[in-house]
C-alpha cells in the first residue's frame, strides 16, 4: 500500500509545455446533469476546467441548459433534447457518441438521474468509447443494476463509488465495508482487473489490479453533497490530459483532498462549500507545480 503524498502527485502532474494549446492539453466530455441536478453538471464541470483541461465539452439537457450555460462560461455546449424528465435519453445517442468520440477521456453519472435511460446511454458509452471513463454517482447505481456492462466494455474505466453506493455494487454489507476498506477495494479490484476503484470514506483507497493507494487527506467539512462531483471533474480532466488512468485516480484524489483542507481553514469545516473546494484548486496546483520545479 502506497501513502499520496505532495511528492508522488507532482512527480506524475501533467506538464504544460510553453508551446501548449488547447488541443494538446486534452478533451474531456462530461455527460452529466438532469432536471433538479443542475449543480453536480455545473461543479464537475468547474473543477475539470480548473484543473487544467484544454476543451470542455458538456453533454446537457435542454432543460437545464440555460442554468448550465449561465454558470460555466468556459465550456463548449453541446444542449440535447432529452425526455420529459429532463435527462439524458437514448434518443441523444448520435450526438453523445459524437461529442465523446472528440475526446481524450469521458466523465458520466454525475447528476444524471437513477432511470432506465441513464442504464441505455451508459452502457452505450462503455461500449463504444475507447478512452478513459470516469463514472460517478448515478452511473455507478446503473452499473449496480447491471453489472453486465463491466464484461462488455472496452474502456478504461475508473468508478468512484462512495461507501453505500459500493455496497450496491460490490454486494457487500457496508458494515463488513468499513470494517476493511482495503480488503474491499483490492478484492474488487483484482475481480476487475482493468477497472481503477476510488473507494471513497473518510480514508480514500484507489485500487487497480494488486496497486493500491491510500490518502488520510481531507475533513469532514467535505461531506456535502457536491464534493464527489468536484472529484470526478477532477480527475476526468487530469485522465483527458494524459494521465494513465490509475495516477489520474490516485492525483485526483489527493489534488481534491487538500484543496479540501485549504478550504477548511479558510472558511472552516461547517462554513465550507464544495464550490469552495473548486476555488481552492488553483492554490494546490501551484504549490505541485513549485514542488516539481
Amino acid at each position: 500500500m502506497t501513502e499520496l503524498t505532495p511528492g508522488f502527485v507532482a512527480g506524475h502532474l501533467p506538464r504544460r509545455p510553453d508551446d501548449a494549446h488547447k488541443g494538446t492539453m486534452g478533451t474531456l466530455c462530461s455527460i452529466t446533469g438532469s432536471y433538479g441536478f443542475s449543480g453536480a453538471a455545473v461543479l464537475s464541470a468547474r473543477a475539470a476546467l480548473r484543473s487544467g483541461v484544454g476543451l470542455h465539452y458538456q453533454v446537457i439537457p435542454e432543460k437545464i441548459y440555460p442554468v448550465f450555460a449561465s454558470s460555466v462560461f468556459e465550456s463548449v455546449c453541446v444542449p440535447v433534447r432529452g425526455n420529459t424528465l429532463g435527462t439524458v435519453a437514448p434518443t441523444d445517442l448520435d450526438a453523445i457518441l459524437n461529442t465523446a468520440d472528440r475526446a481524450t477521456a469521458v466523465l458520466i453519472g454525475c447528476g444524471m438521474g437513477c432511470t432506465s435511460a441513464t442504464a441505455e446511454v451508459l452502457r452505450a458509452v462503455l461500449t463504444s468509447c475507447r478512452v478513459p471513463v470516469v463514472v460517478d454517482a448515478d452511473g455507478i447505481n446503473a452499473l449496480s443494476q447491471h453489472k453486465d456492462i463491466l464484461s462488455e466494455t472496452h474502456a478504461p474505466l475508473i468508478l468512484t463509488p462512495h461507501i453505500k453506493e459500493f455496497s450496491r455494487l460490490s454486494g457487500l454489507e457496508v458494515a463488513d465495508i468499513l470494517a476493511d476498506q482495503a480488503g474491499a477495494a483490492e478484492e474488487f479490484s483484482q475481480k476487475y482487473p482493468d477497472t481503477v476503484l476510488v473507494l471513497k470514506s473518510h480514508i480514500t483507497y484507489v485500487a487497480e489490479n494488486g496497486m493500491l493507494y491510500r490518502s488520510t487527506a481531507g475533513n469532514s467539512g467535505m461531506a456535502k453533497g457536491g464534493s464527489g462531483d468536484v472529484l470526478a471533474g477532477i480527475i476526468g480532466s487530469l485522465a483527458a490530459q494524459g494521465a494513465k488512468p490509475l495516477t489520474a485516480a490516485a492525483m485526483g484524489v489527493h489534488i481534491h483532498a487538500s484543496a479540501g483542507d485549504t478550504a477548511a481553514l479558510k472558511y472552516g469545516r461547517t462554513a465550507m462549500l464544495p464550490s469552495d473546494i473548486i476555488d481552492c484548486l488553483s492554490g494546490v496546483y501551484m504549490k505541485l507545480e513549485e514542488l516539481r520545479n
